[in-house]
């Protein structure tokens, strides 16, 4: 049994969910610092299953499509699909159940998140068949990740906030004061997507550095192969420059004080290590800046984003 589970997990890359689930769960506690509180233990569970069932999805789609590259790259022949260790029918079949368990979690969440799970589910898939026409690839994985936090926030508030300028917008200060807050509010989940989107787009290109003559030698498209891998890294050294200036935006947004300030300096630190590491250092410390390094940023960023809505009072357990 431990054994066909640790075959199923390393198959889909269970681990890896330590990328999107932090942010996830940072979107889902600000959205219920707003609605007075933890969502509840159900509708907890359901974020929960969501997310798995979508990265579950996403990444066994990932492997079927990608098996006869995966067979030809020395660094991918070993994997599950091109070594027989799982059957093509056995991954088809986790891709649908995983994909049907998405779509049942999101219609006991809320009406919202059941009408757009088909479009979050094309999303995540349609990355995976990026590389084969485009040279942003790594964008398109950006934005499957960055569904993660837009649909916890969804999930808790069945909106994002925003509120139609009132014709008496101006008549007096409170009036003002009530549409400029929910302008604020309804910016979070969104500003913080686009931090999403730039972090998966910074580590992406780092990571894809292992795979340059192959891809470039096989027709895969990245911006590595199209820009070369120096000035691919420096694009990626910008979008993650960037990233951290979303992140202190967030911050502001929700009128976060210290400890978030703290995190943040923690993840620049970690986000300079890991692009020193990516320049200095062999490949073989790729998956040291890949995997470590970013799994650290998706922790402190979940810890100082919790600590600031507890501190504040504004979630309690029900």
């Amino acid at each position: 049994m431990f054994s066909l589970i640790k075959k199923w997990g390393s198959f889909v890359r269970f681990p890896h969910t330590v990328f999107a689930l932090p942010f996830a769960l940072a979107a889902m506690m600000v959205a219920a610092r707003d609605n007075r509180g933890w969502p509840g233990w159900e509708k907890f569970l359901l974020i929960l299953a969501a997310m798995v069932c979508a990265r579950t999805c996403a990444m066994a789609f990932n492997r079927i499509v990608d098996r006869k590259f995966d067979a030809l790259n020395p660094r991918t022949a070993n994997r599950h699909l091109p070594t027989g260790q799982i059957s093509l029918a056995s991954a088809i079949a986790l891709w649908i159940l995983s994909g049907a368990g998405l779509v049942v979690a999101s219609y006991f969440l809320n009406p919202l998140c059941f009408y757009l799970s088909p479009v979050a589910l094309v999303v995540i898939c349609f990355y995976s068949l990026t590389k084969r026409f485009t040279d942003y690839t790594h964008v398109f994985l950006g934005l499957s990740l960055a569904l993660a936090p837009v649909g916890a926030w969804l999930a808790v508030k069945g909106e994002f906030g925003f509120q139609p300028s009132p014709a008496d917008i101006f008549s007096s200060s409170e009036a003002f004061w009530a549409w400029f807050d929910s302008i604020r509010v309804g910016l979070q989940p969104i500003v913080l997507a686009l931090a999403v989107v730039l972090w998966l787009v910074g580590f992406d290109i780092i990571y894809a550095l292992q795979d340059y003559e192959f891809d470039k030698s096989h027709g895969l498209r990245s911006l590595v192969v199209a820009w070369g891998p120096k000035n691919a890294l420096a694009a990626a050294f910008l979008a993650h420059m960037v990233m951290c200036g979303l992140l202190l935006a967030f911050g502001l947004l929700c009128q976060f004080r210290i400890a978030y300030l703290v995190g943040w300096f923690l993840i620049v630190g970690c986000l300079v290590l890991e692009h020193w590491i990516a320049r200095r250092r062999s490949l073989n410390w790729i998956n040291l800046a890949f995997f470590r390094l970013n799994a650290v940023i998706s922790t402190v960023f979940l810890i100082v984003t919790a600590a600031e809505v507890i501190f504040q009072g504004g979630f309690r357990l029900r």
